[in-house]
């Protein structure tokens, strides 16, 4: 049964929506501990130590950190596994090149397309860059989460990296979070421009959002 919905043209988009959700949920959250670092490198500290200790005494120290990286893990794959196979479908589907395009459509597509790309390298740099430390520009500490990032919004490659992943994030959230909604059976001629909004202000929330720390370095507020 399972094998059968996830052949489905329906089933992998189903499987593209949930996992977006879930990544877009942890977006939401992830953005909101990221502005803690503007109350300064002991309350941003603080945050990121508590998110080892979540759980505690029930959950052993970091597990469920680890658990909250494996169901992301799960998600980014799934995600990214649906999406290649549907394109590969969509482009078997038509060997020939159409006459008129759609640009609206057209651009949508490659943009998605593109984005998830873009925001696939970055999360394997942002992770050997923050959590790692492998790709760090500075002299990467652990357990001091506040100076790490300072180091790296020091660099105007870091800067640059991570905007336009941000830019990236936000474009692919725009169509993405719509997109899910009409596959989820959300969508409806009555609601099709509150869901757009929504989409609408959910990207321009989470770029301003992520954009906000490297800027708030560049500027010296964070320092």
């Amino acid at each position: 049964m399972a094998r059968t919905v996830w052949d489905s043209t329906v089933g992998k988009k189903t499987v593209m929506a949930v996992s977006g959700l879930i990544m877009l949920l942890y977006l939401v959250v992830h953005m909101i501990g990221n502005l803690k670092i503007f109350f300064g490198p002991g309350e941003f500290n603080h945050y990121a130590h508590w998110l080892r200790t979540v759980g505690e005494p029930f959950m052993h120290y970091e597990w469920t950190l680890w658990v909250i990286r494996v169901v992301l893990l799960a998600a980014v794959v799934a995600h990214a596994v649906s999406a290649y196979q549907l394109s590969r479908r969509d482009i078997k589907a038509r060997p020939r090149t159409y006459v008129h395009r759609k640009p609206r459509a057209g651009y949508a597509t490659r943009t998605m397309r593109w984005g998830g790309v873009i925001l696939g390298l970055f999360i394997v740099w942002h992770i050997l860059d923050l959590t790692t430390g492998t790709v760090h520009s500075g002299g990467f500490e652990t357990g001091k989460p506040y100076q790490n990032v300072v180091d790296t919004f020091s660099t105007w490659y870091g800067n640059a990296v991570y905007i336009v992943a941000m830019l990236a994030l936000g474009l692919h959230i725009r169509h993405g979070f719509w997109s899910a909604a009409q596959t989820l059976g959300a969508g409806s001629r009555a609601r099709d421009r509150a869901l757009k909004t929504v989409a609408n202000v959910l990207a321009l929330l989470l770029t301003a959002g992520f954009i906000a720390v490297p800027v708030g370095v560049m500027t010296g507020v964070v320092s």
